[in-house]
C-alpha cells in the first residue's frame, strides 16, 4: 500500500505547529529565509522543535543562505532534513554534511531531469512552481504533465490545497506533497480547518490508488 507524505510548510508558531501534527502531518516546515513572510528566527524554532513529537520530520528551509549559517543552525536545532530552495549548487548542498531535499522550478520536462540529475545526493527532489523573483509559497500550481520520473523520492509542491491534491496525486504519485499557502488564513497563520481538509483529501487520494 503506497501513502503520500504530507509536509506543512510555512509553520510560525507553537500553535500551527501542534495543529499540523494533530491533522496528520508528517514534517513540518520552517522558513529561515529573511524575506520571506514566513520567515521564522532560530531561536523560535528551538522552542516549536522542543515539543514536536517523535516520528515527525523537522524541515529547515534555506535560500541562498551563507554555508556557515546553515550549518549554526542546523547544529543547534538538530533538523531531520534541510530544504535548499535557491540556486544553490550540488557542491554547496552536499558539503553543508546534512540530508537534504533540492527545489528545482519546474520550466520544462528536459530542464528538472537534467537539474534534477545534478544532485545525486539529495534524499528528495521538491518540484515547485517556476515565478521570477520567487522562491515558492506563491499559490500557483504549474503544468503536472512536465514531471519525468526522477528514479527517486519527489516532493510536488505549488498552488497545492484540499480542492486539487487528489488530482495532483493522481497525475503524480509523488512520495510527498507539501502544502503553505493552501493551508493559511494569511500569510503565516494555518487554518486548522484547511489542514484537516488537506489531509483528508491526500488519504482519500491514497485509498483511490491503492484500490
Amino acid at each position: 500500500m503506497t501513502r503520500t507524505r504530507i509536509k506543512i510548510c510555512g509553520i510560525t508558531n507553537h500553535e500551527d505547529a501542534a495543529n499540523a501534527v494533530a491533522c496528520g502531518a508528517d514534517a513540518l516546515g520552517f522558513n529561515f529565509y529573511q524575506e520571506s513572510s514566513r520567515y521564522i528566527s532560530p531561536e523560535q524554532v528551538a522552542e516549536i522543535c522542543a515539543q514536536v513529537p517523535a516520528f515527525v520530520t523537522t524541515v529547515g528551509l534555506f535560500v541562498n543562505e551563507p554555508l556557515v549559517d546553515v550549518k549554526r543552525i542546523i547544529k543547534v536545532l538538530r533538523l531531520g532534513l534541510v530544504q535548499f530552495h535557491g540556486d544553490e549548487t550540488p557542491e554547496y548542498c552536499e558539503s553543508v554534511g546534512h540530508p537534504y531535499m533540492k527545489a528545482l522550478r519546474a520550466t520544462k520536462r528536459d530542464q528538472i531531469e537534467i537539474e534534477a540529475k545534478s544532485f545525486e545526493t539529495a534524499q528528495a527532489i521538491l518540484v515547485d512552481t517556476a515565478t521570477d523573483g520567487q522562491f515558492g509559497g506563491t499559490g500557483k500550481t504549474f503544468d503536472w504533465g512536465m514531471l519525468p520520473d526522477l528514479g527517486k523520492p519527489v516532493v510536488l509542491a505549488g498552488g497545492l490545497d484540499a480542492t486539487n491534491v487528489r488530482a495532483a496525486i493522481a497525475a503524480t504519485r509523488p512520495y510527498a506533497v507539501d502544502v503553505s499557502s493552501g493551508v493559511e488564513l494569511s500569510r503565516g497563520e494555518k487554518d486548522v480547518a484547511k489542514m484537516k481538509k488537506f489531509v483528508d483529501a491526500v488519504h482519500s487520494a491514497d485509498r483511490s490508488n491503492n484500490e
